[in-house]
């Protein structure tokens, strides 16, 4: 299965966006380690001047296409190109920040020591009152890596990846291990970067996260993309309402209800899925004319992604 991924911003004129660069892409790129395959034949491209979320389950091959983009690994075939070129050439590698899933510094050197340090790689760094505020680490400028905590290391991180002032940066699940103060932060410093004409490429298990930064979503299931778009378009293939209520009707009676898709008891209630909530509800209600409590809501991104991958896995076990 071949998928080419065409990003095109939502934060300008869309048709001034099918002309944005590209700069970064996977051309017929698959990868394996061993037996497993990580990436089967993908094709995918990034334009300048939006944020790109490329969203799978574990083992999906997420960060194995941020480490080809990054020049750490090879493709067994197919090219992985950014700034249209090696990966690996020093000039491309200096228009590019990355935070990976493992990330080590010493523990001795203090935040503003490590910004520092990795600001003085890059030719145009950005200011270092820029960085600390950006990853909201003004207050924690003088602390030792050491004594952080697990949230303060990840914002640590995401300043050593921006402080060279990056035209691309990937963000490889980049705000695990944050509360929900601090990963709106890191949002807000995202958006900055993007607004300021840079590109980046996020890997999330947070679905929220990618609704709320992505001009465009992949979804990567197996090694193969499998869907891509907007994030309402992402969640337009999977259009369906959420229908929750208190009824007698069985689980199991539920599920046999034609148009839906699936059901789940939540607590007291039953939580389902559906293409049309209408047909359902009335068939809820033939069955139980006592039926209360009824909300009828828009399937959100959770679902388009849960349908996705589930009947991914389904096509190929067949």
């Amino acid at each position: 299965m071949q998928t080419t991924i065409a990003t095109l911003s939502t934060r300008s004129d869309a048709h001034a966006a099918n002309f944005a660069p590209v700069v970064a892409s996977l051309e017929g790129v698959s990868k394996s380690y061993g037996d497993i395959q990580a990436l089967r034949n993908v094709n995918f491209s990034v334009h300048a001047g939006q944020v790109v979320a490329l969203l799978g389950p574990n083992g999906a091959g997420k960060t194995t296409a941020v480490k080809l983009f990054l020049g750490l690994i090879q493709p067994d075939s197919g090219k992985a190109r950014v700034f249209n070129g090696d990966p690996v050439n020093p000039a491309n590698r200096m228009r590019a920040g990355a935070m990976l899933q493992v990330g080590k510094v010493p523990e001795t050197l203090r935040v503003r020591e490590h910004i520092d340090l990795f600001s003085s790689y890059y030719p145009a760094p950005m200011p270092l009152e820029e960085v600390l505020a950006a990853a909201g680490l003004e207050k924690l400028r003088d602390r030792k890596f050491g004594d952080l905590s697990g949230g303060q290391r990840q914002r640590t991180l995401f300043a050593l990846a921006i402080c060279g002032n990056p035209d691309l940066l990937f963000l490889d699940e980049p705000t695990v291990g944050l509360d929900v103060e601090a990963r709106r932060s890191l949002w807000e410093g995202i958006r900055q970067l993007v607004d300021r004409g840079r590109t980046v490429v996020l890997t999330t298990h947070y679905l929220e996260e990618a609704d709320a930064l992505a001009d465009r979503i992949a979804v990567i299931n197996r090694g193969t993309i499998i869907a891509e778009g907007t994030p309402a378009e992402i969640k337009s293939q999977t259009s369906g309402k959420r229908i929750r209520c208190v009824t007698e009707v069985s689980l199991a009676t539920v599920l046999q209800i034609p148009g839906v898709s699936a059901a789940k008891q939540d607590r007291e209630a039953l939580e389902i899925h559906a293409v049309e909530a209408e047909p359902v509800v009335r068939a809820l209600l033939a069955l139980d004319p006592k039926l209360s409590e009824l909300e009828i809501t828009t399937a959100g991104l959770e679902e388009a992604f849960l349908a996705l991958t589930q009947a991914d896995s389904n096509d190929r076990n067949n």
